[in-house]
């Protein structure tokens, strides 16, 4: 099993474009974003939920009403049938992969509700073992950062965070650093400085830091984070 730092390697070589370079007719998570993205030189964040036959979709939100204009759980909907406002048929996490082909690094943010989405990790990992491309998991959820780390450990894997105020919140923070035990983290842009990414930092390990769309949060991204995941203001 290689080290964590030598897992993160590659990966901080470029900024991330925030769920592929959207905008001006362009939709997040869209083929189209991804190949805007690599036109740019900028490896791609996305994100990941499961259809209603267990399909990988490259999408963010759990309801269609946003991105497709068809209100209704994405889970129960027939994805095949959803269109983005371009038009475009919702990727597949695969369809997504075979467009990008290694170009760019690859950051797959895998979204949970409730319960551990098992069977999406369990979508996501079939998708990436045969991939040869640079491609790393990352998630709010600690379980899902660890579930990766027992069942792919090779693979590298990002915490993301946010900060809420007071004490409690700070040790619930500090536990779930400790029970997922990331190569990276991805950290909200509002919350920085920060101790807690300063001391992962200290210890080799990189930080990129969301949402970044001003020139405000570009220079604080640039202080205290490695690389800047962001999108057009």
């Amino acid at each position: 099993m290689r080290s964590s730092r030598s897992r993160a390697d590659g990966l901080i070589a470029r900024d991330v474009a925030h769920r592929g370079l959207h905008g001006g007719g362009v939709p997040e998570n869209s083929l189209a974003a991804a190949e805007a993205a690599i036109a740019g030189g900028f490896a791609i964040e996305c994100d990941v939920r499961l259809g209603g036959d267990a399909t990988v979709l490259v999408f963010h939100d759990a309801d269609t009403g946003r991105l497709c204009g068809r209100p209704g759980a994405l889970v129960d909907a027939d994805w095949r049938a959803l269109r983005l406002a371009n038009g475009e048929a919702v990727p597949t996490l695969g369809a997504l992969l075979a467009t990008i082909g290694g170009r760019v690094p690859l950051f797959v943010e895998i979204k949970s509700d409730r319960h551990l989405p098992v069977a999406l990790c369990r979508g996501t990992l079939a998708a990436l073992r045969p991939y040869a491309g640079l491609a790393a998991i990352m998630s709010f959820d600690p379980r899902i950062v660890r579930w990766f780390g027992r069942h792919d450990p090779d693979r590298p894997r990002g915490l993301v965070m946010t900060e809420h105020p007071g004490r409690r919140a700070a040790l619930r923070r500090r536990l779930a650093l400790c029970y997922a035990n990331p190569d990276f983290l991805a950290y909200d842009v509002r919350c920085l400085p920060s101790a807690l990414v300063s001391g992962f930092r200290a210890r080799g390990r990189p930080v990129l830091s969301w949402t970044v769309r001003t020139a405000e949060d570009r220079a604080r991204a640039a202080a205290y984070a490695d690389r800047p995941i962001w999108e057009a203001a």
